[in-house]
């Protein structure tokens, strides 16, 4: 079906009921399950598996954009969907990484899926080429109570959660709780102990949640091998030469080589997987000498 917003028609919208061919099962186990969906994009990536939610702040530091957007990239060349909630900060970096390396996401929203919040550019590039979720009609509003209640679907898509930054009190803990009621695993990624926006993760370190230092740390409890999925050989990257002689951040690359810094951080995943590259203290990247990276790929 079609619906007309404002002065133009917006993308098809599919409504999916329990049964339905594409109706995601796995929301019929969790408390409190959906009794439809509207859909709004790529109905396709609903059969993708496995899936991980990346959550957090609104307010991230450059520490924590980085840590959403090398984690979705990673997921993404790996063929792992990546699942959140189209708001500002962590969710976006997340939605948009997973974008550039040309994987899937999907967003679940709480709003309409006409009315996506906040409508920005993001949001129609997640219509076209990612999807859009909610369990709200077209035509509805954002409301404030709508965003801790559509969390739930944000865990129950998910066989992972990972809380990247958050702060003590945070909407990424309400979706964290409920992927501990739905049997989900839950990840965090820590902070400087100082920091506000670190208190929420730590908590949830203290709590029982899982520690995740690399995104390769995911892997097991997705049930993947370290070595699986490891995309084709990359062609030469201006990358390469950048580090040739020394060690960058993906700040410092993208700007040496004057590209953005989220095609950049793509990049380095890339290369990364491939073995050409190292990622070490300080999120300083160096060059892996061609001896050391068959050693790698032979162990």
């Amino acid at each position: 079906m079609r619906v007309e917003v404002g002065h133009g028609a917006v993308t098809a919208l599919l409504h999916l009921v329990p049964g339905h061919s594409q109706w995601p099962a796995e929301l019929d186990e969790i408390e409190h399950p959906p009794q439809e969906l509207w859909l709004r994009g790529r109905p396709e990536l609903l059969a993708r598996q496995p899936r991980v939610a990346v959550v957090g702040t609104r307010s991230p530091t450059p520490y924590g954009e980085l840590q959403a957007a090398r984690l979705a990239a990673f997921l993404a060349l790996r063929g792992i969907s990546v699942v959140s909630g189209l708001a500002r900060g962590i969710d976006a970096c997340a939605h948009r990484a997973a974008l550039e390396a040309g994987g899937s996401t999907l967003a679940v929203l709480g709003s309409g899926v006409d009315r996506p919040w906040p409508d920005s550019e993001l949001s129609r590039l997640m219509a076209e080429e990612g999807c859009l979720l909610s369990e709200f009609p077209p035509g509805q509003a954002p409301r404030r109570h709508h965003f801790p209640w559509r969390n739930r679907l944000i865990a129950g898509l998910a066989r992972v959660v990972v809380v990247v930054e958050a702060a003590y009190a945070s909407g990424s803990l309400i979706t964290a709780r409920w992927a501990v009621d739905q049997g989900r695993s839950v990840f965090a990624i820590p902070g400087r102990v100082d920091h506000p926006m670190a208190r929420g993760c730590h908590r949830l370190l203290r709590e029982g949640a899982e520690l995740l230092e690399s995104p390769a740390d995911l892997l097991p409890a997705l049930g993947l091998e370290d070595e699986a999925a490891q995309p084709a050989a990359l062609p030469a990257h201006p990358a390469l030469e950048a580090l040739r002689g020394g060690t960058l951040t993906a700040d410092e690359l993208g700007q040496r080589i004057g590209r953005p810094a989220a095609e950049t951080l793509v990049a380095l995943v890339e290369l990364e997987l491939a073995g050409a590259v190292a990622r070490g203290p300080g999120g300083l990247y160096r060059l892996v000498a061609p001896s050391r990276r068959s050693a790698r790929k032979g162990e």
